[in-house]
């Protein structure tokens, strides 16, 4: 029974006996897992993460330079923008004035041409008042003969004449 009892102990690892066996082959194992790593896996992983730093600096100066590229294309095109305002700006004031001395050209020509066709009217106007009066005065003429006539008086033509023009333009006879 005793070797039953040396059998039924438990687990290996758990033996006493074999403890500094175990941790041997413990500190080998690690210290060469350790070489391993530190000698083939580590500077991989160092290179690959030296790597990603590398590319993420490129990529952030990238687009700090994109950025100012598109703040500069920005400023450029509201500097466009502005000056295409001010040529239209320009371009109006200039259509603008030419239009108004267009205009200018066209009112005073229309204002000689209203002035020359009053000063034709005001003639006409003069010239048929004149024939009106002329027609008055030769009525009042004949009228004044025939009045004198009735009254069976005869009367000199030029004194007749006399009185009908002093009365029509307004005197006394």
């Amino acid at each position: 029974m005793a070797a039953d009892a040396n059998d039924a102990v438990g687990m290996p690892q758990l033996d006493f006996a074999t403890f500094p066996n175990q941790i041997f082959w413990l500190v080998v194992t690690v210290v060469v897992i350790y070489m391993i790593l530190s000698r083939v896996a580590l500077p991989r992983i160092g290179s690959i993460l030296a790597e990603r730093a590398g590319t993420i600096t490129a990529d952030i100066d990238a687009a700090e330079t994109y950025k100012r590229q598109a703040a500069e294309a920005e400023a450029a095109y509201h500097k466009a923008l502005d000056d295409a305002r001010a040529e239209a700006h320009k371009v109006a004031e200039k259509m603008r004035a030419e239009i108004q001395a267009d205009l200018d050209v066209a009112i005073a020509k229309a204002d000689a041409e209203i002035a020359a066709r009053t000063a034709e009217s005001e003639r006409r106007i003069g010239e048929i008042r004149d024939s009106a009066n002329e027609a008055v005065e030769a009525v009042a003429r004949d009228a004044a003969h025939q009045i004198v006539a009735l009254f069976g008086v005869t009367a000199e033509e030029k004194a007749v004449t006399d009185a009908v023009s002093a009365r029509v333009k307004g005197g006394v006879a």
